[in-house]
């Protein structure tokens, strides 16, 4: 957000007039020029040696990063979804010990997650209280409270672009508690992450200033340069209709379904609407990043002509 130039609210590319390129959308003067009538409004160059510079997207609500939703599957499986504390202790915990030893943070994150993804119970301040609890029969050393609350902690599953806690619910008494699936929006994973203490973050192998968990939620999504995503004149004149890049055609559908999702909620619309709209703003944003990803269909113009990116744009130039 910070080397961002503007903030993009508009799917359009042109004015009104289809002459000049609209404030505010995809093809913001700001972002850069593709064009030899105009100068670049950040850097005043022309096409030959602006490079281009980013906007943004402030999106109505957070969607899971395609990239990283198997790590953060992993993440809300090691801490508690009520204290965001880690499970585990190293006090009270020699696995978990043996764990905090391993210097190479990636290899700590695997190993802790192995230790934490089977406890279902985050320990509450008050564990070792009774003289004869708290002292450890294997060590004789006595126990340090792992300080968490109590709550339980329910297994997660993934479908597709979501995840999904498997919970109990309390029926009468003499039946069996029936297990449900509650969906586990992105929003809730962002307040989980977000308050993950520090000291946490680093027996986790994350890294507190350059690797912090809840940047793997996508809040803000960066707009390319239209260099990046340059549009052609279909009759060769300024004036005459001009051909988007498939990139550009996708970045309007997030913003429309962006903006669904905002006039969704502030209208106060049913909760099953908001929802809908917010899955249709997770779907965009997960086809612009990958086209290819499993148990997704393809995303299509109205032509019904697939679009083709970005991660085919990436590996051709690995």
């Amino acid at each position: 957000k910070n080397m961002s130039v503007v903030h993009v609210q508009y799917p359009d590319t042109m004015d009104e007039t289809r002459t000049k390129p609209r404030e505010g959308g995809l093809n913001d003067p700001l972002l850069g020029t593709t064009d030899r009538q105009y100068k670049c409004n950040s850097c005043n160059n022309d096409m030959n040696n602006c490079p281009g510079h980013f906007g943004h997207i402030e999106l109505a609500k957070p969607v899971y990063h395609p990239g990283f939703i198997n790590k953060t599957k992993k993440i809300l499986e090691m801490v508690c979804h009520q204290c965001s504390k880690l499970l585990c202790d190293e006090n009270n915990d020699e696995q978990f010990a043996q764990a905090l030893r391993l210097r190479d943070p990636k290899a700590r994150f695997a190993m802790v997650w192995k230790v934490c993804k089977g406890k279902k119970v985050c320990e509450i301040e008050t564990a070792g209280k009774d003289e004869k609890d708290s002292i450890d029969v294997t060590t004789g050393i006595e126990k340090v409270p792992h300080g968490g609350c109590g709550s339980s902690h329910p297994d997660i599953r993934k479908k597709a672009l979501q995840l999904y806690a498997k919970v109990e619910e309390a029926r009468e008494e003499g039946m069996k508690k029936e297990v449900k699936d509650k969906l586990i929006t992105p929003e809730q994973a962002h307040h989980i992450l977000k308050h993950i203490p520090e000291d946490d973050l680093w027996k986790m192998g994350l890294n507190k200033d350059y690797a912090r968990p809840e940047w793997l939620i996508v809040t803000v999504l960066p707009v390319p340069p239209p260099p990046v995503r340059p549009s052609i004149s279909v009759d060769g004149t300024a004036q005459g209709m001009r051909s988007e890049d498939d990139l550009t055609y996708k970045l309007g559908d997030i913003i429309r379904a962006n903006g669904n999702v905002k006039q969704a909620h502030a209208e106060g619309a049913p909760n099953h609407i908001c929802v809908e709209f917010e899955e249709l703003l997770q779907y965009h944003v997960a086809t612009y990043m990958d086209k290819n990803i499993a148990s997704i269909s393809r995303s299509l113009q109205k032509s019904g002509r697939p679009i083709g990116f970005n991660l085919i744009f990436f590996k051709g130039k690995e």
